[in-house]
């Protein structure tokens, strides 16, 4: 097969899965998104570690924090700061603090019997990293999705997609896109399975697309367990992982 048709038949398979997909679910443990926002006057708190096992080395992300605020109506405010292990193939490792993403996420549909909800989440990326030892990008950059998300009974699907632009040396804008499905198994364990592709990132290098399979378990209303492990099926070879501890509750006792 020559190069340059593999990524138009992996983003013609992403469109069929996309449009042709039952169901998903999104969000952390996972690589797709949702569109439901944080409740208001609510909290979400994370801290996670990711891996990313790819042709050129081993990108870790640990410890990492996620913090979402519910500041409104149908809007979450999102924050990750990030602490990178790179570890590349050829040339020295390094440790030390990632590049800071911000964004925030707008619902603006909200889901009926017959539609689903859908919403926004755009976000930045903050060059807080070294990009000359690999732990960041050089430069800000952005995502532009859209998501949209419908539960029957126990299953909920979601996904979506978007277009991410970055002008660092070297990089490229490039699309991406994600479906995932997941059922309720009982008060306490969720599990689910997604496929995601994106672009190429870089000049000269290739799309990927990743079959990921997770869930959470609950301990209690509001402490969960998240995990996911996942590896590429066409295009550019990587394996990726997510482990998490996750906090949710009111800011305030008692009180929305």
């Amino acid at each position: 097969m020559k190069a340059g048709a593999r990524p138009v038949i992996f983003f013609l398979a992403l469109g069929f899965f996309l449009f042709f997909a039952p169901a998903a679910l999104a969000g952390p443990p996972f690589l797709t998104d949702d569109p439901e926002p944080v409740e208001y006057g609510h909290y979400e708190f994370y801290v996670f570690s990711t891996l990313d096992r790819g042709q050129d080395g081993t990108t870790l992300q640990t410890p990492a924090f996620e913090f979402n605020a519910g500041v409104a109506s149908n809007t979450q405010f999102h924050v990750v700061i990030p602490f990178t292990l790179s570890l590349p193939k050829d040339g020295p490792s390094a440790y030390g603090l990632g590049d800071i993403e911000a964004g925030i996420k707008y619902r603006f549909i909200q889901e009926s019997a017959n539609s689903p909800q859908v919403g926004t989440f755009p976000m930045i990326e903050l060059p807080s990293g070294s990009a000359s030892r690999g732990l960041g990008n050089g430069r800000v950059w952005e995502k532009v999705p859209v998501w949209l998300q419908k539960s029957f009974g126990p299953w909920t699907t979601y996904g979506g997609g978007g277009y991410a632009i970055n002008h660092a040396p070297g990089s490229r804008n490039y699309l991406f896109g994600g479906w995932l499905l997941q059922r309720d198994f009982s008060g306490r364990l969720t599990l689910g399975g997604e496929v995601f592709a994106q672009g190429a990132t870089v000049e000269e290098g290739q799309g990927t697309a990743i079959l990921n399979f997770g869930g959470y378990y609950n301990f209690t209303e509001g402490m969960s367990l998240l995990f996911s492990a996942g590896h590429s099926v066409l295009g550019e070879r990587h394996m990726a992982g997510y482990l998490a501890l996750y906090w949710t509750g009111p800011f305030r006792a008692g009180g929305r």
